[in-house]
């Protein structure tokens, strides 16, 4: 058995809360629990897929990791060069522009995240020229290199983005991620925006990046086919909460989690002779600003008893590197994802 790779990244018990009026008429005050309480963590290297519902707090926990948004409570643990440990949440602002370089994303909608007064030449450069690790024709050499390993001619660089397809501009915004040499990327839904034709080469890309530059992500989609294809390891979010992390095969296979079981069984089967039975949830997912006690999937699942409508349940590890929240954990047998033949 191969030895496990140090970890990147540690996530301990990260929570974001937002303060929500309520009523008609703002006359009530709540609590908004986008995350609740999460940990996991990432090594080097890897890809840790990050699934669930809208509304679950994907988007949100990727923000917050990179301090987009201030956490509420919890600590984001970085390992870079040298072993040292630094807890991005706590960096004042000073220190916390310097560590930006080892930190990226990649955002879900290439339209609206480039800036369509600037042209591809500054948008590139842009994270070189805040974080000040180059100047002058350093510059220009890195954007240029950097734009075609991304496939992108040196003629677009005097180009605006409005001159390109959904496709260009995923990987205008891929390159000016790279440019900067960045340690971890979190991949906010990287190919929903564009053509199915398209998805495929800019997954490559990732990939290829990945190799390349031994670049970490943390991959945030809804689909389970793309996820299954480029994760090494994959976390299930419902309503703030982690309630599944596994290895890919196990966790799409080999489910502990009814939530796990009912995303899995409504993957598309290639194979026209076999018959989908998806396992149809009841309901919408419950607002974050209202959970249920306990479980928060407990409405929602056809296996929930009654200690599931009162106690929370703990997220620990049932077999070997596979974590769950579920009181019957070790007692369900679940149907994972159809194995194509």
């Amino acid at each position: 058995m191969s030895e496990p790779r140090p970890h990147l990244l540690k996530v301990k018990n990260l929570k974001k809360y937002y303060a929500a009026r309520q009523g008609m008429f703002g006359d009530g005050s709540g609590t908004v629990k986008a995350i609740d309480g999460i940990s996991f963590h990432i090594e080097q290297g890897e890809t840790l897929g990050l699934v669930g519902e809208s509304g679950s707090g994907k988007t949100t926990t990727g923000r917050v990791i990179l301090r987009a948004v201030e956490p509420t409570e919890g600590q984001v643990l970085f390992r870079l060069n040298g072993g040292g440990i630094t807890d991005f949440t706590a960096l004042p602002k000073q220190a916390l522009r310097a560590f930006r370089r080892n930190v990226q994303m990649i955002f879900q909608d290439p339209y609206s995240s480039l800036n369509p007064r600037m042209t591809v030449r500054d948008i590139i450069a842009e994270p070189l020229v805040v974080s000040g690790l180059a100047k002058g024709s350093e510059i220009d050499d890195r954007v240029r290199q950097v734009a075609l390993r991304c496939q992108l001619n040196i003629e677009h660089l005097r180009r605006y983005p409005h001159a390109f397809s959904g496709g260009q501009r995923q990987r205008i915004g891929i390159a000016r991620a790279l440019v900067v040499n960045p340690k971890f990327v979190v991949c906010d839904e990287p190919v929903s925006a564009l053509d199915v034709s398209i998805q495929a080469q800019i997954l490559n890309l990732l990939m290829d990046a990945q190799q390349e530059f031994g670049l970490t992500y943390l991959f945030i989609a809804h689909d389970l086919s793309v996820v299954e294809h480029v994760s090494n390891r994959v976390a299930v979010m419902y309503l703030g909460r982690i309630v599944e992390l596994a290895p890919t095969s196990k966790l799409f296979y080999q489910p502990l989690h009814p939530y796990t079981e009912a995303l899995m069984s409504a993957i598309p089967d290639l194979d026209p002779d076999r018959m989908m039975q998806p396992k149809i949830l009841e309901g919408e997912i419950p607002s974050p600003a209202n959970p249920p006690r306990g479980c928060h999937f407990h409405p929602r699942c056809a296996y929930a008893q009654e200690i599931c409508k009162t106690t929370v349940p703990e997220f620990k590890e049932y077999k070997p590197g596979q974590f769950a929240a579920c009181h019957f954990a070790d007692q369900l047998q679940l149907q994972g994802a159809l194995k194509s033949n």
